[in-house]
């Protein structure tokens, strides 16, 4: 069927503006002409409906200014993408990959030099376009992103680190994409950074498609790290085959409220999804993180742990949901979600969520919310030590067990100073 968009210029001028391939115009299109009947997704626990997070910009071409990025800390990295709003300004140390026929282009030239390939994987597994009102929103506003391809047999020793700096200098929506597609017996290893320049009040959209093809192996980590004029919806999405593994490992370190909605759909027998969250909220920040597995091959495996730390006036809500879906023999789903809280006036949950549908499976889950061990502040106080720097060593080693277990150090790192940087920032608001 083919979709007629002469009736809306905003997004025939964008689509002129940049040359995109009819297919994507036409889906922005029926993103568009879906919306009056879809809702916003709902999340356990999580209440956000209120917030400015539906997209009210009009889509526009918008370039960046490059001086915005010079006092920001991006790592010299040996395999860096840097992109600043809709431009991406940097691409270094890529030469090794493109010699193993892996394709790494940002969004428009993605769809101009791969178009086929972006077809064949867009909205198509982890997600659809119409699942809900955030999502149809998404793609009929999309204006960045990054498209990446590994052939199958192929095995990428060394990661690559991305920076997404979102543009507040200027009042516009964020909408970013992001495909990373692992074919068959192939590994590779993920890391990214997102981050805010400006104070203007503006809205995020980012969706992250990860497909895992058979026996494939992605590292997906992350420092989420948006500003705190910034209402966020951030979507990422798993879908593994048969023997594959995903291990994610994400640090929430943003400022703003934000809804963190991380799932992980194991369709092949023997799929392996390993799901590690680090969140901190400090002023009067709400974030709402809902993460699920669902089981659906057989002798699949589905770990989630949690664990998140609220200061001051701050809301911290863990949701953890593990699915075994009927016939799902085999399938194995454990989760554990724990918040630690430093104010009487923050206020904190964890839900755990099991769903079984199906005998011979092994599921269990964890989950507190607590105040800090005051017996091992009073030890630490009694070194001689302050009591806001005694308060974050405990901190630490409540989130150790986490952040031990997340597979790339470079991350480990990034994340331990991330979050002395937003503790000692969060204590300020006591």
């Amino acid at each position: 069927m083919t979709v007629e968009f002469e009736n809306y210029p905003e997004i025939k001028s964008y689509a002129k503006s940049v040359t995109e391939p009819k297919w994507f115009t036409d889906i922005r299109v029926k993103a568009l002409e879906s919306q009056p009947k879809l809702e916003l997704p709902n999340f356990e626990k999580i209440r956000y409906h209120r917030w400015p997070i539906q997209l009210k910009e009009k889509l526009k071409k918008v370039s960046s200014n490059a001086e915005l990025l010079d006092d920001l800390p991006i790592e010299d990295a040996k395999h860096l993408v840097v992109q600043l709003g809709q431009d991406t300004l940097q691409k270094s140390g890529l030469t090794t990959f493109e010699e193993q026929g892996v394709v790494i282009c940002d969004w428009q030239e993605a769809l101009e030099k791969h178009s086929g390939l972006v077809q064949k994987y867009f909205m198509q597994k982890a997600i659809k376009f119409d699942e809900d009102l955030l999502t149809a929103q998404h793609v009929a506003n999309l204006t960045s992103g990054l498209f990446i391809y590994v052939p199958k047999n192929t095995v990428v020793k060394e990661p690559l680190t991305t920076y997404f700096v979102q543009d507040s200098t200027q009042k516009n929506d964020y909408v970013h994409h992001v495909i990373l597609v692992v074919d068959s017996n192939s590994e590779f290893s993920y890391l990214e950074n997102l981050m805010t320049v400006g104070s203007e009040k503006t809205t995020a959209n980012i969706i992250v498609e990860v497909i895992a093809q058979a026996d494939s192996h992605i590292k997906f980590a992350s420092v989420d790290r948006l500003g705190a004029n910034t209402t966020t919806y951030l979507n990422r999405r798993g879908y593994l085959e048969r023997n594959s593994k995903i291990d994610w490992s994400m640090g929430m370190m943003n400022d703003g409220n934000i809804v963190g909605d991380f799932d992980s759909d194991l369709v092949g027998d023997g799929a392996h999804s390993e799901v590690k969250v680090v969140a901190i909220s400090t002023g009067k920040q709400v974030q709402g993180i809902d993460t699920r597995v669902t089981n659906i091959g057989r002798h699949t495996i589905g770990h989630i742990l949690q664990h998140g730390v609220i200061l001051s006036r701050s809301t911290l809500t863990f949701n953890g949901i593990g699915h075994i879906i009927k016939g799902a023999k085999g399938a194995d789903a454990q989760q554990e979600s724990r918040v630690l809280m430093l104010s009487t006036k923050a206020k904190g949950d964890a839900n755990p969520i099991l769903l079984i549908d199906d005998n011979d499976v092994t599921a269990g889950h964890a989950a507190s919310v607590g105040r800090v061990n005051q017996e091992q502040l009073y030890y630490l106080m009694s070194r001689g030590l302050p009591k806001k720097v005694a308060e974050r060593l405990v901190i630490r080693g409540f989130l150790g067990p986490v952040l031990a277990a997340i597979p790339s150090k470079v991350i480990e790192e990034q994340l331990k100073v991330t979050i002395e940087r937003k503790l000692v920032d969060g204590q300020k608001d006591e």
